[in-house]
């Protein structure tokens, strides 16, 4: 199951006087990153590298910044991956120490920067929600509202008119069998509207 973090997690390393300061923190997308790199930038104008790796909405990044091609972005992007990690940027501020570390060395400091940031982050499963509406007559009220309870569900608005509509969202594993159950009691007096069928308010 894909995990986030919800806050930013840090780790510094000195290797043969090279540092390397590494920050794991929740991202929404790839514009929202570069901002965040170009802050880095502003707070560290002696750094000689500031490499990062994004996951998030489905938007990747692995930014080498200078350093060998391979050897810095790529590897975070890796250990953010094999944690199996969503909505999360990693970066790396290097300041060169004056002692080349080569490709292997590289690799190994720009991962365990990460992965020993990672240790201290408190991680999140992501649960994929479904929105849903349906409509039952006024004399269901009462066993859809306690359906969708059980169901821990999250019921965002009722709506009384000709009938009741209800708008709630659910964890998607749930969905399918809460939408039987009601099919079921409600003997097809229960209408299910598409959400992407509605109105939206302008």
């Amino acid at each position: 199951m894909p995990q986030t973090i919800n806050i930013a997690v840090h780790h510094e390393l000195l290797i043969k006087k090279s540092r390397f300061i590494a920050c794991v923190q929740p991202m929404t997308d790839r514009a929202s990153a570069q901002k965040i790199v170009t802050a880095l930038w502003e707070q560290h104008p002696g750094a000689a590298h500031v490499c990062w790796a994004l996951l998030a909405g489905g938007q990747s990044a692995a930014v080498d910044d200078g350093e060998p091609s391979g050897t810095a972005g790529r590897p975070m992007l890796d250990v953010l991956r094999h944690q199996d990690l969503e909505g999360v940027l990693a970066t790396v501020v290097r300041y060169f120490g004056g002692v080349k570390l080569g490709a292997g060395g590289l690799v190994r400091a720009y991962t365990d920067s990460v992965a020993q940031a990672l240790l201290k982050a408190e991680k999140i499963p992501i649960i994929k929600q479904r929105f849903l509406i349906c409509s039952a007559p006024y004399a269901m009220e009462g066993l859809v509202r306690r359906e969708i309870e059980m169901a821990d569900a999250e019921l965002n608005n009722v709506q009384h008119a000709n009938d009741v509509q209800f708008e709630f969202n659910l964890p998607d594993t749930a969905a399918d069998a809460l939408i039987t159950r009601l099919n079921e009691a409600g003997h097809g007096r229960i209408v299910w509207t598409d959400p992407d069928d509605t109105p939206s308010a302008s």
